[in-house]
């Protein structure tokens, strides 16, 4: 526990402001800008829900478009077609199973296309504050390399070790924290370790190379 602290106090240093850098006003624009950032970078998406956004305001215009149209909005990202239709189809599953609104179940956010249990746990974090812990690249490089979890272990592994290890209090923060550390310091190819303050608790193996 003492070390899982003092990791916590550390990055609270570093990264005290860390936040969701998705663009978005409201629920339904965070549950879309999060279901099209899968394989692609937040900076990627934002360039492209501006527009999206100001032509399919709510999960109504939405559902109501042609799923080719959506497509020229965020053609620029990864795996837009598929993105293009999910996002088409989990409208139409708002509006006829919960009333154009973005539900805060996880069992119901799961049913909608598009949306696993990262999407799931982004979402009621950030739009209900229901304490979740999202596991993408970042987080999952960064729980090994800092000894919450091994390397091998799977996504689903590593949310449940690291909501053993860290108070539930601090799941949202911890969650941006880690992003924000691998997004921006514990890099995956060219880690900072010549500058880093969590040299010394490392597991990473090969990380005196990067001294």
């Amino acid at each position: 526990m003492k070390h899982a602290v003092y990791i916590l106090e550390t990055l609270d240093q570093i990264f005290p402001n860390a936040t969701v850098e998705l663009d978005h006003k409201n629920h339904f624009e965070l549950l879309i800008a999060v279901v099209l950032s899968a394989q692609t970078t937040d900076v990627a998406v934002n360039k492209v829900t501006p527009e999206l956004f100001k032509k399919y305001p709510t999960p109504y215009e939405l559902a109501a478009a042609e799923e080719q149209d959506i497509e020229r909005y965020i053609k620029t990202i990864g795996l837009y077609r598929n993105k293009a239709k999910n996002i088409k189809a989990l409208s139409e599953q708002l509006i006829t199973h919960f009333d154009g609104k973005v539900p805060s179940k996880r069992e119901d956010l799961e049913s909608l296309p598009g949306v696993g249990r990262k999407t799931a746990n982004v979402v009621l974090s950030n739009a209900f504050h229901i304490p979740a812990l999202a596991v993408d690249t970042h987080v999952a490089r960064v729980s090994q390399r800092l000894g919450f979890a091994k390397v091998g272990d799977s996504v689903l592994t590593i949310e449940n070790k690291l909501m053993k290890k860290i108070p539930k209090d601090k799941w949202q923060q911890a969650h941006h924290q880690f992003i924000f550390f691998g997004r921006y310091h514990c890099l995956a190819r060219n880690p900072k370790c010549n500058q880093c303050p969590l040299f010394d608790v490392c597991k990473y193996k090969d990380k005196h190379k990067f001294r």
